[in-house]
């Protein structure tokens, strides 16, 4: 008996399309995840990255009792790649999510990271009534996209990196949606 699909939106923006993600992009997804500069800004993403770690994700992303919403952060209707990152919104308790997300660095700069969290705010998808989103402090750029969404810093507390196998200080951040 198959597992019944919950289903998930897509996201259009102007440039992106925030999509469920598929199998057919687990090789982008191993090429751009198993890159240290991409593993090292996320809790979750080891490096090295093991051998079939990327179809394992998307298929956890696809499971009918998960908790957490992935999204492909696709830009091939501007040229670029049909993946280029993945944004996820977790579902806490109380009407509350959490928001994580990752792109390339050959796309750092490009503002995808800013249209994709601006985007997901929008449509706030899990209805939340409050968004936390936190970010490693030797990464600014990620805590920027947060201000610019209209997040507000909430403190500082760590958060472990399995990339760099150590607790990392975090800035945490909140967006009221009510």
């Amino acid at each position: 008996m198959l597992a019944e699909k919950i289903s998930q939106p897509v996201i259009t923006t102007r440039r992106l399309q925030l999509r469920p993600l598929e199998l057919r992009d687990a090789r982008a997804l191993s090429i751009f995840a198993a890159d240290p500069k991409v593993a090292r800004m996320t809790t979750s993403i080891p490096h090295p990255l093991p051998p079939r770690a990327a179809e394992e994700f998307i298929a956890g992303t696809q499971a009918s009792n998960r908790t957490e919403d992935a999204w492909a952060i696709d830009a091939n209707t501007i040229g670029l790649p049909s993946i280029v990152g993945v944004i996820g919104v977790e579902r806490l308790d109380r009407q509350q999510s959490e928001i994580g997300y990752w792109v390339a660095p050959t796309f750092w700069g490009s503002g995808i990271a800013s249209e994709a969290v601006e985007a997901i705010v929008a449509a706030n998808p899990h209805g939340a009534r409050t968004l936390f989103g936190s970010v490693f402090q030797d990464n600014p750029a990620s805590a920027r996209v947060l201000e610019k969404a209209g997040f507000e810093y909430l403190g500082e507390a760590e958060a472990h990196s399995v990339a760099r196998g150590e607790n990392v200080a975090t800035w945490t951040y909140l967006r009221k949606l009510d």
